[in-house]
């Protein structure tokens, strides 16, 4: 039928026909994973064009960090990043430590490098699995989950808290590892990896799961590079980058373990890069768990250090010495420090500039997301609406940190 009749008007179907369709992706859907909206205009099943807009999480924390003391604001940093929390803590004390001119503790260390690689872990683990869940593949999901909440179980008894931990302090830790901390992360280091065998076995060559992955959502090596992107978006692209080996610190460079690389940069890559990088952060915790050394989790620093209860109740000055750490803050020197990890999802890092006193003048945040997101646009124009889904969870963008 090449013409709509209506009251004996003789109009062009063509007329009434506009291939192009507006759709907004977000910013309240399960599968836009955070307070993310994507405006797409699409022709079928085509996305033709997309804008991304940010801002639906604001809150202001940069702002916050000019009116909190040093150790206040490490609450706020649970915030951003909240799949990896314990990552976000380590981060910021590090940058705050540089600029007070501070040496922490060998057991201080290593718990840290604990926490950074449990957060990666469990990081990883959330974003294969509902990856996989918005794919279709639920048992996936159920699999990789029970492991994720044996590790906050574990994280629970490090530090009382499971999802934002504050468990970092200036200086040193909140709390010492729990005594039965060893049996417990070697449950998670021995059933952890048959389970990511077994996922494998159920992806790798699942013909679903192939088709909907391959060569979706290609980043090549320079647009990765162009776009700032970091972690293991870029090293999916073959961005040989990380910094625990390429700006070394802490005791990763007297570890045992590899940079994952791959090189095709599609979902199905990132897919791999995480599950082998899950691997190389359990080889990472094995040795951090058989050369955990004893001693104390504080600098003996007195800016810093938390007197021990038992002076607080019997000395005035003790007392005096621990109401003025709490009450009015640590007193930070000017000066101005970057500090930058290798987060679960790329570098992230803290700028922080002080011109003395308990609060800082200015603190930055550098996070991978805000990268993460620039690039979205551009991988989705020319894919269909469901690859949108899928090249989405497989950047895994956490709108806490892309926001702030």
């Amino acid at each position: 039928m090449e013409t709509l009749l209506k009251n004996d008007l003789v109009t062009p179907l063509q007329d009434y026909y506009n291939p192009n369709v507006l759709l907004n992706l977000g910013p309240s859907h399960p599968a836009m994973h955070g307070t993310l909206r994507v405006m797409c205009r699409v022709n079928g099943e085509t996305i033709e064009d997309a804008s991304c807009e940010i801002g639906y999480l604001h809150r202001a924390i940069e702002k916050l960090a000019e009116n909190k003391t040093y150790h206040q604001w490490i609450v706020y940093t649970d915030r951003l990043n909240y799949c990896s929390a314990l990552a976000n803590n380590v981060g910021y004390v590090m940058a705050v430590e540089d600029v007070m001119g501070i040496t922490i503790t060998e057991r201080c260390m290593y718990i840290r490098m604990i926490c950074l690689e449990l957060a990666r872990v469990i990081d990883h683990i959330i974003c294969v699995a509902i990856n996989a869940l918005d794919l279709g593949a639920m048992t996936v999901f159920w699999m990789l989950y029970t492991w994720r909440e044996q590790a906050y179980t574990i994280i629970e008894g490090m530090c009382g808290m499971r999802l934002t931990t504050s468990y970092a302090r200036i200086g040193g830790m909140a709390y010492d590892l729990p005594e039965n901390f060893q049996a417990e992360m070697k449950i998670f280091l021995e059933g952890l990896p048959k389970t990511l065998d077994d996922v494998e076995k159920l992806l790798s060559a699942n013909r679903i799961w192939v088709d909907r992955t391959k060569d979706v959502g290609i980043l090549t090596a320079e647009e990765c590079l162009g776009f700032g992107l970091t972690g293991p978006v870029a090293r999916a692209s073959g961005v040989d980058q990380d910094l625990r080996r390429d700006r070394p610190y802490y005791n990763y460079s007297d570890l045992d373990w590899d940079v994952v690389v791959a090189t095709k940069g599609d979902v199905y890559d990132r897919y791999l890069v995480r599950m082998e990088e899950m691997r190389q952060s359990l080889k990472i915790l094995k040795q951090l768990c058989a050369k955990l050394p004893g001693g104390s989790i504080w600098t003996e620093d007195s800016r810093v250090l938390i007197p021990k209860k038992k002076d607080v109740y019997e000395k005035m000055e003790v007392l005096i010495h621990h109401f003025k750490i709490f009450m009015e803050g640590i007193d930070v020197p000017p000066g101005e420090s970057y500090r930058a990890i290798e987060a679960p999802n790329g570098e992230l890092g803290y700028y922080v500039v002080s011109r003395g006193g308990p609060k800082a003048w200015r603190i930055k945040i550098k996070s991978p997301s805000l990268a993460l997101f620039q690039s979205y646009e551009h991988s989705i124009k020319g894919a269909k609406i469901p690859d949108a889904i899928a090249i989405l969870g497989s950047l895994n963008i956490i709108a806490g940190e892309l926001d702030r």
